[in-house]
């Protein structure tokens, strides 16, 4: 498969894209227009991510196979389920927002995934994996049902198919429907580089070349002689060859009918095979095999790196450096050095290597590295495992992917006491990803669970305290929340320090008003506490480091001689860490008021994060606003 990997050039006098306000504008397109259609959508893509960031990767693998559905699929009325739908840009490109591209991510702009509020073209959305097969299933049942025949096709990449609920839907899809397409997008990645068996099968599949010179001879004897009889004995033919050669096929054990491997850049083989599949009464599934990153050489170089980036050289695809090292880089490095020190402690992740930068512990101690793939309940079943054996293991996934593993860690992790190390990335708002991606749950759905222990800190010297302490803690799971990207700058230690379960941090004593921040909003409750004291007020400034258990002894100490205390965590208020405080103060019949500053009882759209804290009251000023009335006017001082 060869690949156009030259610069972007800029559009003609005769540039189609800019026309195209519906996918009926698309089906009026002859080949040749369609292919200089799929150059000009990836020339937009690489010069407008480079300003916006976004999934660049994804998108340039899917521009054939999009317009094609386009060209022989009708949406709104038909539906396209995709899988993930980071790869959804090219979709919203055909879909009359391709003026709109220049605000993918950006606050109030276009969404990075689908989003059904944004389009009726957009029939599902979704920002993490597995989801496609079982929601298009849903609807090709519900088509049923009422009698209706639209097209239900479902979009899913390789890695998706690591997923049980994809696993789930597959084993349902025969005995629900008879008319349902999946495509099944090859590019042997995910973020990272796929892995399992799976991924092996289908590399198998895409790369023997006997069984891909005979499904190649049948379809050229078709093509040539035509004939219903002459197709039925290719089919004959065909299946022969795939008992043969795979004589345990994974779809067609399902009860669904496989095509391909094919090319997925070739355009009119794509939509003669689409016209084809749409005529089918059985449910089938199309294997396409496409190169994430096409017509861009950085993102083909760099596939892990060009998934998901933000703004970048459009030339050589090159970023600038943060300068202090990310939460996620402390994260790896340190258990990468704990490990060095102790033999116990083993790694474990869910497809997300680079994103959580275990890929230092993969290079430096790959034994002990486990990649699971995209399978957050399997990959803390298996850390529970580990744990019964007497290993360490640290399992790293980000909030917003941990909520899939919920019930594993309360059936399996806390009921049996089992120390399993949660390292929950992403914890707190992830700005321009969206409500999908954003970490402001994770306090509400562990915090009330039995035998867990749950941390945030201040800055990334404490986080390499926390780590090592979950590394001595033997009690039970335990969690710690960290935010996405860089912190304070605060240099971890040479030697890790042991912190004591339970207990915060008084870092300033005060009368009036004490400020709990917690973790990486914590920089609010110091510049309220500043502004407060040149009004005169006497503040107390705690960081309580721990969610779970609070240290109640401190908490209700300064809440018997203030007079209100304020909150700050980078978490929605309901059933957070503010919540906590108010239930012990209410239990220990002390009734000193509790003010909050957190995320309000709803999903926060996507933006950057200073623009939606001030949207919506994640702010110092915020907080003034709160606490004030509380307080009697003082002098400032000097």
């Amino acid at each position: 498969m060869t690949s156009d990997s030259s610069n972007p050039q800029p559009h003609s006098d005769t540039s189609l894209l800019p026309g195209l306000q519906s996918p009926d504008d698309v089906k009026v397109l002859d080949d040749e227009q369609l292919e200089q259609l799929a150059v000009e959508i990836r020339d937009t893509l690489i010069r407008t991510l480079a300003r916006t960031g976004g999934h660049l990767g994804p998108n340039l693998g899917v521009v054939e196979l999009t317009i094609a559905l386009h060209k022989v699929f009708n949406t709104p009325v038909d539906r396209f389920v995709m899988d993930v739908s980071h790869q959804g840009y090219v979709h919203k490109m055909l879909t009359g927002r391709a003026g709109q591209i220049d605000s993918i991510r950006q606050y109030e702009g276009l969404n990075g995934f689908l989003l059904r509020t944004e389009s009726d073209h957009d029939c599902y959305g979704a920002g993490h994996a597995g989801t496609a097969l079982s929601a298009a299933l849903g609807m090709a049942a519900a088509r049923d049902l009422k009698g209706d025949d639209e097209h239900v096709v479902a979009i899913a990449g390789d890695a998706a198919f690591t997923c049980g609920p994809t696993l789930e839907a597959l084993n349902n899809i025969a005995e629900t429907t008879k008319r349902f397409i999946v495509v099944l997008n090859d590019n042997e990645w995910s973020i990272d580089k796929n892995v399992g068996a799976i991924a092996k099968y289908f590399n198998a599949l895409q790369t023997n070349k006997a069984y891909s010179d005979v499904r190649q001879k049948a379809a050229e004897f078709v093509e040539r002689v035509g004939g219903q009889g002459v197709r039925r004995l290719a089919k004959k033919i065909e299946r022969s060859a795939k008992n043969l050669l795979f004589p345990n096929v994974l779809f067609e054990k399902f009860g669904v009918r496989y095509f391909g491997p094919i090319d997925g850049h070739n355009l009119p083989l794509l939509v003669r095979t689409f016209e084809y599949l749409k005529e089918q009464e059985e449910p089938v599934i199309l294997h396409i095999i496409t190169e994430k990153g096409r017509g861009y050489r950085p993102a083909l170089e760099k596939p892990g790196k060009f998934h998901g980036l933000g703004p970048y050289n459009v030339v050589d695809g090159s970023t600038s450096s943060g300068g202090n090292p990310t939460y996620s880089e402390v994260f790896g490095r340190t258990v990468t050095n704990l490990a060095k020190e102790d033999e116990k402690i083993v790694a474990v992740t869910a497809a997300m290597p680079g994103g959580t930068k275990l890929e230092i512990f993969k290079e430096e101690i790959p034994a002990r590295y486990f990649d699971v793939g995209i399978a957050e309940e399997h990959a803390a079943l298996f850390a529970c495992g580990l744990a019964t054996q007497g290993l360490k293991p640290f399992l790293a996934i980000y909030s917003t992917f941990m909520q899939r593993a919920y019930d594993m860690i309360i059936h399996d992790m806390a009921l049996q006491g089992l120390p399993v190390r949660l390292c929950m990335d992403r914890g707190g708002l992830s700005g321009d990803d969206g409500p999908t991606h954003h970490g402001l749950f994770d306090i509400g759905y562990l915090r009330h669970i039995p035998n867990i222990v749950h941390m945030q800190p201040v800055d990334e010297d404490e986080f390499a305290d926390m780590l090592w302490t979950m590394a001595q803690y033997e009690e039970g799971p335990i969690a710690v929340r960290y935010p996405r990207g860089v912190g304070t700058g605060a240099q971890p230690k040479e030697s890790p320090r042991l912190l004591e379960i339970g207990k915060g941090e008084l870092i300033k004593d005060g009368n009036d008003v004490a400020l709990i921040g917690l973790g990486f909003v914590h920089d609010l409750a110091v510049e309220a506490a500043e502004e407060l004291e040149k009004q005169g007020h006497s503040v107390a400034l705690v960081n309580p480091r721990f969610i779970k258990p609070l240290d109640e002894e401190l908490i209700l100490e300064v809440a018997k001689r203030c007079k209100v205390i304020c909150t700050f965590e980078d978490h929605v208020l309901k059933n957070g860490f503010g919540a906590s405080v108010i239930e012990l103060l209410h239990d220990a019949g002390i009734n000193t008021p509790v003010e909050r500053v957190g995320w309000p009882d709803e999903f926060v759209e996507h933006g950057k994060v200073d623009i939606l804290r001030e949207k919506h009251g994640i702010t110092a000023e915020s907080a003034l606003e709160k606490i004030l009335p509380y307080l009697p006017t003082k002098a400032a001082t000097a």
